[in-house]
């Protein structure tokens, strides 16, 4: 299972965001620095109305959503990538994730303490962004040295991993990920064996105060915010997501009606949480195909571009071997039509072989034979 690690400076609201994410209280959450030591992993299901809707179409007796995994990782300060707070075993925590969501505070609270002494999210963005870079240049030139001997020896792949790498250098001494390096498809293999920090999908996570979510645009979280997509547009192409970390957690205790109505009283429809793990979970390259029957509606995870076969090994390795066709249709077509064999009348139910793409929300039931 893939996993997205959550991580920014102290006392932005990273283990708070954690226990609302994972509905647990797993991570300690208190106003002081590296209050988070080992990380905390949870497993967190993707929210997918589909899945709701398609259950009471078969009426199924159970949902089983997707999931993916998050790690709460340690505050981050200035100085980490020479070992400053810890900061040598914070980043090989960063190092063992597939994604990063970076957690920005862009709320202001007195009580709360900032490492900094003011709110100034794209400054702290800068602290972290830094941190990682600096800790990539002293891992690529460390790389760099043995690859050079290997190189002389005339092996090619060193060659080729050497020419990556002396692209990479500068382009992170001038302060760039090295996720925003542009790369043709093998560079990206060799990138990705390079375990590289900043070369990691991100995606920031702004969090705000209870009373600014509702009226962001007034609020001087509102202007964090937007500060915060801008940068983020400019430096990393990179996704943003508003969240409040205390309403969530907050939520967290709640069931679903109460949930709602909190959430109404509040002036919302919606809380950031399910957009944000939806968010988290594309940025992984991860996509959903459903089946579902009366035994059970349920969420299949493939990646991006997997072809059915593929799809079909999700279920079981016999089911990959042996493909024949797949049955296939959107889900939307399928509940707008009402019944799989108003589907075929209408021409949506297709038989799909084994060079067809899956697309996300396709409901599929596979023919096999071993």
């Amino acid at each position: 299972m893939l996993k997205a690690g959550i991580v920014g400076l102290p006392n932005v609201g990273k283990s708070t965001l954690f226990n609302a994410v994972t509905r647990t209280r797993k991570a300690q959450a208190a106003n002081f620095p590296f209050c988070t030591i080992e990380p905390n992993v949870g497993i967190v299901s993707v929210p997918d109305e589909r899945l709701e809707k398609l259950a009471n179409f078969s009426k199924s007796e159970k949902i089983l959503p997707a999931a993916i995994e998050f790690v709460d990782i340690a505050g981050l300060v200035k100085g980490a990538s020479e070992g400053e707070g810890l900061g040598n075993q914070f980043l090989s925590h960063i190092r063992e994730v597939d994604a990063v969501v970076q957690v920005v505070r862009c709320f202001e609270n007195d009580d709360i303490h900032h490492v900094s002494g003011t709110v100034d999210p794209v400054r702290d963005i800068e602290v972290i962004n830094t941190e990682l870079i600096l800790a990539d240049l002293a891992s690529l030139q460390k790389r760099k040295d043995r690859l050079a001997k290997m190189a002389r020896s005339g092996d090619k792949a060193a060659k080729g991993e050497m020419a990556l790498v002396e692209r990479l250098l500068p382009h992170l001494d001038a302060g760039n990920p090295a996720a925003t390096l542009a790369m043709g498809a093998e560079e990206q293999l060799v990138l990705k064996a390079m375990f590289l920090l900043s070369s990691k999908p991100s995606i920031f996570a702004c969090n705000v105060g209870e009373g600014d979510l509702a009226d962001l645009e007034k609020s001087e979280a509102g202007k964090h915010v937007a500060a915060v997509r801008e940068y983020a547009r400019k430096q990393f192409q990179a996704e943003v997501v508003v969240i409040s970390a205390q309403i969530e957690s907050e939520l967290a205790e709640l069931g679903a009606e109460d949930a709602k109505e909190f959430l109404a009283g509040l002036g919302l429809s919606d809380s950031g949480v399910g957009l944000l793990i939806r968010a988290v979970y594309h940025l992984l390259g991860l996509r959903t195909y459903l089946t579902t029957g009366p035994k059970e509606t349920r969420a299949w995870t493939i990646h991006a571009g997997d072809k059915a076969p593929a799809a079909a090994g999700v279920i079981h390795s016999d089911f990959e071997r042996g493909f024949i066709a797949a049955e296939t249709i959107a889900c939307e077509d399928l509940l707008a039509l009402g019944s799989f064999a108003k589907a075929k009348e209408a021409g949506k139910l297709r038989i799909e072989g084994k060079e067809y793409e899956v697309k996300d929300g396709d409901v599929m039931e596979f023919r096999f034979n071993v």
